[in-house]
């Protein structure tokens, strides 16, 4: 089982490059995506909890193999990888986890509580992306695919000044964001 995790304010192509690779390099059978509530590294989401869920809906709506996890949307949950994996381990003992991280998460991956932990119950696999390098070896495996220069915060300011987003996130999800007035 591959493990995507973020913000996904909004879910954009770059994410489901990913997640596609993963799946076909990775060999693995299906992708769990999980919503981030309150992430204890970066800001808080601009987008509401049903607003990002609404856009992660309709981007993985044709792709059986995908599902979305809640779980850190709770009002309880914690914001830590380590927590959401050891109750992923418990639901699914005999599963094998790969945790899908860019290269940017991945350069900071011995500051998040219990590194080492989180290498114990996942596979780290990480992407490259522009601007951070990754040496293979060590205790990732890094996933070979050309780096989109993608990102949600550019997505954000191109909707707060009404320019198009068709060639950075799922048709579905653009129409969202115009429909709804997100990220004005």
């Amino acid at each position: 089982m591959g493990i995507l995790g973020g913000t996904f304010d909004p879910v954009h192509n770059a994410h489901l490059a990913i997640a596609k690779t993963a799946m076909q390099k990775l060999g693995l059978d299906r992708m769990r995506w999980i919503p981030t509530g309150k992430p204890g590294y970066r800001k808080p989401p601009v987008a509401s909890a049903k607003d990002r869920l609404a856009m992660l809906a309709f981007a993985l709506e044709d792709e059986p193999r995908y599902e979305i996890d809640r779980r850190e949307l709770e009002a309880s949950a914690s914001p830590y990888t380590v927590d959401t994996l050891k109750a992923l381990r418990r639901e699914h003992p005999k599963d094998e986890f790969y945790l899908l991280l860019g290269g940017d998460q991945y350069a900071s991956l011995r500051r998040w509580r219990q590194p080492a932990e989180v290498a114990r119950l996942a596979r780290i696999a990480v992407f490259t992306r522009p601007g951070y390098d990754v040496a293979p070896g060590g205790d990732a495996i890094v996933v070979p695919m050309a780096p989109l220069a993608v990102s949600a915060s550019d997505i954000r300011a191109r909707a707060a000044r009404g320019e198009p987003l068709d060639a950075l996130v799922p048709r579905a999800v653009a129409n969202y964001i115009v429909e709804h007035r997100l990220y004005r």
